[in-house]
C-alpha cells in the first residue's frame, strides 16, 4: 500500500510541486467525487467489520471455532496481513472491482478476529470508545485536510515509532508486564492520531493530482480508504486497552 502511494506522490513531486495550497482545489474536478469515496468506503469497510464483529461474538459457535484452536485464529491474522501486502502490491493489475472485493473480505476476516472484544469489554465501553475514537479521528482527518503544514516528516517519524510499537507489544506478550502495556497503549494512540493526520494530507495529495474518475483515480481513493480504515480501527483498539482497563 505504501509503495502505491509514494509512487502517486512521486508523480505530484514530478509534475506539480509540493505546494498545492496556493493553487486550490481546482487542480483536480473529480476531487470533490474522489474525496467522498475515500470516506463511503472506510465507513462501509468499518460497518462491515462492526456487523461481523458482533455476530461472531454472538454465536458460540463461530467463537469455538474461531478462538478454541490457534491454528484458526492465527490463520486469520496471517490471512489479514496477506490480503493487505497482496491488494498493495498488485493495486496496479487488480481491477478495481476485485480490489474492492478484497478490501470487503479483509474487513470481514478483520471483524471475525475483533469479535472477542465484546466477550471481554461491556458494550458501554466499547460504546463510548467508539464515540471517543471517532471524534479524534474526526478532529486529527479536519487537521490534516486543512493545516498548510507539511505534514510529510510525520511520517518517517510515525513509522520509526510504529515499527518500535509492534516490537514492544510482541516483547510483552512474553513479559505480561501492565506498565508496559499501559505505555504501548499510549504511544499506540499518540501513533495513530498522527497517522490519521498524516494519511488525511497525503490523501488529499493524491486525489489532487486525479484528473477524472477514471479506474486508477479510483484505486487510489480505494487505497485512502483503507489505509484510514486501519488508522481507526488501531487507535480504537489502543483506546479501548485505556478506557476499559477497569475490567
Amino acid at each position: 500500500m505504501r509503495d502505491f502511494e509514494e509512487k502517486q506522490m512521486e508523480r505530484w513531486d514530478n509534475t506539480s510541486g509540493y505546494n498545492y495550497n496556493d493553487r486550490g482545489l481546482a487542480l483536480s474536478a473529480a476531487f470533490p467525487a474522489l474525496m467522498r469515496k475515500v470516506y463511503t468506503w472506510m465507513t462501509l469497510a468499518l460497518a462491515i467489520t462492526a456487523i461481523t464483529a458482533y455476530g461472531v461474538a454472538s454465536s458460540p459457535a463461530l467463537l469455538g471455532l474461531i478462538y478454541s484452536s490457534k491454528f484458526t485464529f492465527f490463520g486469520l491474522i496471517i490471512a489479514e496481513l496477506a490480503l493487505v501486502f497482496y491488494v498493495s502490491a498488485r493495486i496496479d493489475r487488480l481491477s478495481l472491482t476485485t480490489a474492492t472485493l478484497l478490501f470487503i473480505l479483509y474487513s470481514i476476516i478483520n471483524g471475525a478476529t475483533l469479535a472477542s472484544i465484546f466477550a471481554v469489554y461491556s458494550m458501554s465501553v466499547i460504546g463510548q470508545t467508539f464515540l471517543v475514537t471517532a471524534g479524534t479521528f474526526g478532529a486529527m482527518a479536519v487537521y490534516g485536510y486543512f493545516t498548510k503544514k507539511d505534514l510529510t516528516s510525520w511520517g518517517r517519524l510515525l513509522l520509526m515509532a510504529l515499527i518500535g510499537l509492534i516490537i514492544a507489544g510482541i516483547v510483552n506478550l512474553f513479559l505480561h508486564n501492565s506498565t508496559m502495556d499501559l505505555i504501548v497503549s499510549g504511544i499506540g494512540v499518540l501513533v495513530f492520531v498522527g497517522l490519521t493526520a498524516y494519511d488525511s494530507q497525503k490523501i488529499k495529495h493524491m486525489l489532487l493530482m486525479q484528473e477524472d474518475m477514471g479506474e486508477t483515480a479510483q484505486k487510489v481513493a480505494l487505497m485512502g480508504a483503507l489505509s484510514l480504515y486501519l488508522d481507526f480501527i488501531n487507535l480504537f483498539l489502543y483506546l479501548l486497552r485505556f478506557m476499559g482497563r477497569e475490567r
